[in-house]
């Protein structure tokens, strides 16, 4: 039989591999664009789009506009951004679930509810054991940069796939992947130890925005900045630069010497 040369091959099984790359890369980068999908794994944009809307059939990612103080201005459509779904996540392969499910009922059974809260408390306390506490407190934005970008190191390492990125007068952590969710869905004493041991480390309150297993596309904890106090203007006018937002932000990162994922 013969194969027409123009026509191009159909395979299920890289189709397959493509749409499992796509996933892999919203895991670990969160929402994101079709142009930005594309650029990672060299695809034209018509052609990650058709996978794209696979994965939208099929429950597994969705669509959401672009927030117009990040998007690029230009002609044609508002662009859009594509994040995992429950059904997307629930596809996953969680191969110990099951197990530690089975696991904490059977230690709150047995022990009691302190019980779970310990265990949860000791997990964090492992994940993040490297990470330096903030004796600086919430008086030094600085610091407390410093010690989120460290957090975020060790969720990394951990299997939750976190960064930072400023947001207003704060700093969030992104956890664009939770290797336990399906478990912490059931035990929310695993999230609440995480807020409290970010709480011990930064020195500062926390709040918790969202979270994965609540359903949401990502864990994301909110740390404020305290704002320092502009000073007296001088006589001819001028502002400082921590008076300006832009210049305020160029230097806390810079005073990390990290770069960080800016807020879009």
């Amino acid at each position: 039989m013969s194969v027409d040369a123009g026509a191009a091959p159909v395979s299920v099984s890289h189709d397959g591999q493509t749409r499992t790359a796509v996933v892999a890369f919203l895991v670990e980068h969160g929402p994101a664009t079709a142009g930005d999908i594309g650029e990672e794994l060299g695809m034209s944009a018509a052609g990650v789009r058709r996978h794209l809307d696979a994965l939208i059939a099929g429950g597994e990612i969705r669509a959401s506009a672009v927030s117009t103080r990040y998007a690029r201005r230009g002609r044609g459509r508002p662009a859009k951004q594509f994040q995992l779904t429950s059904i997307g996540r629930g596809k996953l392969h969680h191969a110990y679930d099951d197990l530690a499910g089975a696991a904490m009922r059977r230690l709150r059974d047995v022990a009691g509810d302190q019980a779970v809260r310990d265990f949860a408390a000791d997990r964090i306390d492992a994940i993040v054991s490297d990470v330096p506490g903030n004796t600086a407190g919430d008086s030094d934005p600085d610091a407390v940069i410093e010690t989120a970008d460290r957090i975020a190191v060790a969720l990394t390492a951990a299997g939750f796939s976190a960064n930072t990125r400023r947001v207003g007068a704060g700093v969030q952590i992104c956890q664009h992947h939770c290797p336990v969710a399906h478990v912490a869905t059931e035990f929310p004493e695993l999230c609440e130890a995480e807020t409290a041991r970010f709480t011990d480390l930064l020195g500062t309150h926390v709040q918790r925005l969202a979270t994965i297993a609540n359903g949401d596309c990502a864990c994301t904890t909110h740390v404020p900045l305290a704002v320092a106090s502009p000073a007296e203007p001088a006589a001819d006018d001028s502002r400082s630069t921590i008076d300006s937002p832009s210049g305020s932000d160029a230097q806390l990162a810079s005073a990390t010497g990290t770069k960080r994922e800016d807020s879009r």
